[in-house]
């Protein structure tokens, strides 16, 4: 947990960056939207080259030097930690980024979790500290990544974010980026 970075976010917390940008706006569209959603998944573009190939776009798109979220379409019954390995992006895709809302529970509980798949469920499922989470992660082809995660409760929980917060999803989404 060394390399770790969390950052909760308000004014003069955390670096800003053009992949975090894109995470807290994928974040805030989806949060719109309410809980117990479907995965989403996200090519990111460089805003720059929408707008050269689509230049009517320029006034809706913003900061050229941002990355524009575009919704993928994702196949019912699977799991995105599955589904990741399969997918590539072409070329024109810079960067990718993923929505899941997740069941944590704490620490001094991972003894007690049953090794069965559906009995591991059950049992985060009815923890009585069970947190739910939602979490944005975004990666960009040059490696930088941001992740951003909203706790279900306290309603006005403030969002946790940072690059290293969820190394495991980022490195599912890196290796889509991959040629």
């Amino acid at each position: 947990m060394d390399d770790v970075k969390v950052t909760v976010t308000g004014e003069g917390f955390g670096e800003d960056s053009p992949v975090r940008q894109a995470a807290l706006e994928i974040e805030d569209h989806v949060a719109a939207g309410g809980w117990d959603q479907a995965p989403r998944l996200f090519a990111l573009v460089l805003t720059a080259d929408i707008v050269a190939n689509q230049p009517e776009l320029a006034d809706q798109l913003g900061d050229p030097d941002s990355y524009t979220p575009i919704e993928q379409e994702l196949p019912e019954g699977r799991e995105v930690e599955d589904l990741l390995p399969e997918i590539g992006w072409p070329g024109e895709v810079a960067g990718c980024a993923v929505v899941v809302e997740r069941v944590t529970l704490p620490a001094d509980a991972e003894g007690e979790v049953p090794q069965d798949a559906a009995a591991a469920a059950e049992f985060a499922a009815s923890h009585p500290e069970r947190q739910e989470m939602r979490i944005v992660t975004a990666v960009l082809r040059d490696g930088s990544a941001h992740a951003a995660v909203r706790p279900r409760v306290p309603e006005d929980a403030p969002l946790i974010e940072g690059p290293g917060i969820v190394p495991g999803l980022v490195e599912l989404l890196a290796s889509t980026l991959q040629d």
